[in-house]
């Protein structure tokens, strides 16, 4: 059973048959019941954590010259770095070394 405060009509909650006071305007009463509150937790499903530094490489290759090992193919990818009428800057990743360099073109 749900009680409120006499005065001020703020919900009061307590042990029955305790002085309770009101969280709103202070004044002072007995609780005649008690409230109980209940909360049902769904199990959320788990995701599995890939470790991308693990994971196999998924980009193209292209014929590009690493800049430290001379290795002659590199994956790559391409992102827009700059403002929108300016062309995409290039990325590589040495298949050898793992070294990272970019082309601004």
């Amino acid at each position: 059973m749900v009680e409120f405060c006499k005065d001020c009509g703020a919900i009061i909650m307590g042990v029955k048959g305790e002085e309770v006071p009101c969280p709103s305007c202070g004044a002072s009463q007995t609780a005649k019941s008690e409230m109980k509150f209940s909360e049902k937790v769904a199990k959320v499903q788990e995701k599995e954590i890939v470790n991308t530094d693990e994971q196999e490489e998924i980009n193209p290759i292209t014929e590009a010259e690493c800049p430290e090992c001379n290795s002659p193919k590199a994956y790559y990818w391409t992102k827009q770095t700059r403002s929108g009428d300016e062309p995409e800057t290039q990325f590589f990743k040495c298949i050898k070394c793992a070294h990272q360099w970019r082309d601004y073109r």
